[in-house]
This record gives structure tokens, C-alpha cells and sequence, in this order.
């Protein structure tokens, strides 16, 4: 999402960060998806990098949800509904010219009473200009891996890593889907979930559902597809109508870390596979974790709703089990 400013500021408005802030202890932030944070905006010369780091009431994005700007006012990310987003412009644009950070606050108790925030609560928003691209570097790599990433935020001297932070991010690996399957159920929920935003590795082992879906891998066999790691913030989700293909793939899953693992099919079909799991030698708990119903509308029965009913409850099994903020 990109913004253009159009707005000026008073210098005497732009609070810049004191001795005292200097020496304040590090503040932990609640830990973030990747989606929310621009790093690779992040890595172009003459940026400023602006963090939400504190609400007050309602608000639409989360703390430690961040915008980056370049010198030219461009803007990479956002930190409302596009209530602000111009004025932090102009204030990261200031920032990068002196090279001093800002912390602002919009909404409920700002002195800029001439941007109001529709919700009705309060930001405080930090801006830091010209942050170290290293760790910056460092943190994409590790989000690349499927891993937790942390980024230190210092006063005075931007993001970088050491026990001085007076700002700490925890960064997490979005939501990923391992879709497995052949035919029209396959190919509308890869597509779906692709189209969300959301990183989608297909595997089938049919060439017109690959095809039709315009990406994917060939799935040779019922072994797990080389190459294919699971990790807590992956769900995977089948789609087979033969489902004599589907207890290897899913006792692989299963026994994984991923926090989602569904298969398509009715409540015989799931009574069915679990027999047949449960012969392979899994756990009750491990069985436990096979989602039944799969979607959360009822008896779906064509391929878009079960899509949306899919990635519903996938979506919503992360916000509660935390697995896109933990």
C-alpha cells in the first residue's frame, strides 16, 4: 500500500526523542506477524521505518505493526485505515533530513487536533530514520526459514541487535498452507488462499489440477513431498476424493509441528481415515489433532464455499491457537 503526503507539520509539533527516552529500558512488544512489517521496503537506502508502539482504544492495526518511507514520501505498509499515514510521511521525511527519531502520538491526547482517528482511540507511533539494514538483513533471512525473527530498535541508532534496545520486535513467519489434492476443490482453495496473500506449496498428482491452478509441484506417490517442512505456523489441508492416498500424507502431518491438519470428506470419511491412522500407529492425541468438521460451513458442497469455509477456520484456528502470534 502506498501513500503520498499532502500535509505539513510545525517543527514545534514533532516531538523528538530526549535524554531521558535515550535511557529508558527495553519494552517488549507483543510478538508480530511478518505481513505486518515491510523489512523488504526496509532494505532500500533512505528509508525511515515508523512502529506503532503503543493503542488506546480501538485500533486497526496491531502494536509493532510498522510503515516504512523512502525520502521521496512513498510509503510501504500502513499503521491505520489511512487516517495518518500522510503525516507520518512528512514526519519520516523530516526525520531522515536531520536524522533524529520522533515519537508521535495521534488520536485521543495529540497535539495535532486536525487529524482525527475515526475509532476514536489513540497510536503512539516511533519513527527511526536510516535504520542498520544488517540486522534488517539478518531478520529476513531467518523469516525465509520459517523462523522467528527479532529486530532490537535503539534510540539513536536504529535497528540493530544488543542489550541496549529500548524496543523489541518479535517477528513471525505468516501463515503458510500445504495443499495437497486433485480436482476443482484443490484447485479453488490453492487459488484462494494464494490470491489472499497468503505463501501456498500445492502438490498434486494430477497435471490438470497444476494446470488449471497455474502453480504447484507433482506429488509422486503417498510420501511426503521432499523438500516440504512443516513448522507451527504451516496448516495443511487435503483434498483428495480417493482418499486411499491420504493416511501416509496425513500421519506425516500429524506428527508434525503444524498447527492446522485437515482433509476433505464427509464424517464416515474422517471416522474411516482415523481407523486407518490409528492402525499406522498414532497416538489419540495426534489423532485429535485431524480437524473435524473440516470448514466451518456446514455440509459444503462446491468448491468455492468449501474454499472459504476452509480458510475460515484455518484462519481462525491461528488467531486462537496463536499460531500467528506466537
Amino acid at each position: 500500500m502506498s501513500f503520498t503526503p499532502h500535509r505539513s507539520r510545525q517543527d514545534k509539533q514533532m516531538r523528538d526523542i530526549s535524554e531521558t527516552d535515550r535511557s529508558a529500558e527495553a519494552a517488549e512488544l507483543p510478538a508480530i506477524c511478518e505481513s505486518e512489517v515491510p523489512l523488504d521496503a526496509a532494505m532500500r537506502e533512505d528509508t525511515a521505518i515508523a512502529v506503532i508502539t503503543g493503542t488506546e482504544g480501538p485500533s486497526y492495526r496491531p502494536v509493532g505493526a510498522a510503515m516504512v518511507i523512502g525520502a521521496d514520501g512513498v510509503c510501504t505498509g500502513s499503521l491505520s485505515s489511512g487516517c495518518l499515514e500522510s503525516d507520518v510521511a512528512l514526519q519520516a521525511q523530516a526525520a531522515l533530513k536531520d536524522g533524529r527519531r520522533r515519537k508521535l502520538r495521534y488520536g485521543r491526547g495529540s497535539p495535532f487536533i486536525d487529524i482525527a482517528l475515526p475509532c476514536g482511540g489513540a497510536l503512539d507511533i516511533e519513527i527511526i530514520p536510516h535504520p542498520d539494514r544488517d540486522p534488517i538483513a539478518r531478520a529476513r533471512k531467518k523469516l525465509a526459514q520459517r523462523d522467528r525473527a527479532e529486530l532490537r530498535l535503539r534510540s539513536g541508532t536504529g535497528i540493530g541487535t544488543g542489550d541496549t534496545a529500548d524496543l523489541l520486535l518479535h517477528i513471525l513467519p505468516q501463515t503458510r498452507f500445504a495443499v495437497l489434492g486433485k480436482g476443482p476443490e484443490t484447485i479453488c482453495f490453492a487459488t484462494l488462499a494464494r490470491g489472499a496473500g497468503y505463501p501456498v506449496e500445492l502438490y498434486s498428482p494430477d497435471a490438470e489440477t497444476l494446470e488449471k491452478a497455474g502453480f504447484g509441484t507433482t506429488l509422486s506417490g503417498t510420501q511426503w513431498p521432499e523438500g516440504l517442512a512443516l513448522d507451527p505456523h504451516t496448516a495443511v489441508t487435503l483434498f483428495f476424493h480417493d482418499h486411499d492416498k491420504e493416511p501416509p500424507l496425513l500421519a506425516h502431518a500429524l506428527r508434525s509441528p503444524a498447527f492446522f491438519v485437515g482433509a476433505q470428506g464427509s464424517l464416515r470419511a474422517h471416522q474411516a481415515r482415523c481407523e486407518v491412522l490409528r492402525d499406522l500407529g498414532l497416538r489419540p492425541d495426534e489423532l485429535d489433532r485431524l480437524a473435524s468438521p473440516f470448514g466451518l460451513i456446514p455440509s459444503a458442497r462446491d468448491p468455492r464455499t468449501l474454499a472459504v469455509s476452509v480458510l475460515a477456520h484455518v484462519l481462525d484456528t491461528a488467531m486462537r491457537s496463536g499460531a500467528d502470534r506466537s
